[in-house]
């Protein structure tokens, strides 16, 4: 790949209407790191995933993934080149079981590239991803509707979906929220392994003493603009970071 990062973004904006909700924001992300963005509500973290996944284009600068600009390219072309997500509201298929969910994102075209052609069994490849993220296969809940699974293995199930895609880069959007304490403790060592696997991790996150414990970096959003990066401890002593996002006036 080089010396230069593996996704950079460069003075983005976007505006919708006459709001400015991301605003000359750059930051970038290296191979194998994994990197927290937090902030307040609506300080535009979501619109960042979104401009670097494709779902909205930005107003103007650019989003650069292996030295390719890719700012503009729709979603299923950004997930063909390696970026996959996870979305913060669940919107699986109710009425399918569990496993019957994973079809999709095992049929796409990236999963075939990387497997030379071939999907395999594909029910057998969803049990063992799902089982992966702490689906009991003997419990048989990988087998039960999505509809009467609890908000935990809905999130482990949209964790599964992001992995099955084989990407090279995962961004997770507030994955923890909604679980226990134990379910997140449980969801962590999933995260280290892709991590180990050689993955690059951004995380969108509001459980900000469980993200500290396996981020390497944060950045801070506020009002759409960066006003914080850094290693955790450090950008949290920021006077900046405890007036916006802590509401603590320094």
């Amino acid at each position: 790949m080089g010396a230069g990062p593996l996704l950079a973004l460069k003075a983005l904006y976007k505006n919708f209407g006459g709001i400015l909700a991301i605003n000359d924001l750059s930051f970038e992300l290296a191979q194998g790191e994994l990197l927290g963005l937090i902030g307040p509500n609506g300080s535009g973290k979501t619109t960042a995933v979104n401009l670097i996944t494709g779902f909205v284009k930005p107003s103007s600068g650019a989003v650069v993934y292996r030295g390719r600009t890719i700012s503009g390219l729709p979603p299923y072309a950004i997930v063909r080149l390696g970026i996959s997500r996870t979305f913060q509201m669940v919107k699986p298929f109710y009425q399918l079981p569990a496993y019957k969910n994973m079809i999709i994102p095992l049929c796409s075209p990236r999963v075939k590239q990387m497997a030379g052609g071939r999907y395999g069994d594909r029910d057998a490849v969803a049990l063992d991803l799902l089982e992966e993220v702490g689906f009991e296969r003997d419990a048989q809940v990988a087998y039960k509707s999505a509809a009467v699974l609890p908000q935990g293995y809905l999130k482990r199930l949209e964790l599964a979906k992001a992995i099955a895609l084989k990407p090279d880069v995962v961004i997770l959007d507030e994955l923890f929220s909604g679980l226990s304490l134990a379910e997140v403790a449980s969801i962590v060592p999933i995260i280290e392994r892709l991590r180990q696997e050689g993955k690059s991790i951004i995380m969108i996150e509001h459980r900000l003493k469980e993200l500290f414990r396996i981020a390497d970096r944060v950045v801070v959003l506020n009002f759409g603009q960066k006003i914080a990066e850094g290693r955790a401890e450090a950008v949290m002593a920021s006077d900046a970071v405890k007036k916006a996002y802590l509401g603590v006036e320094a």
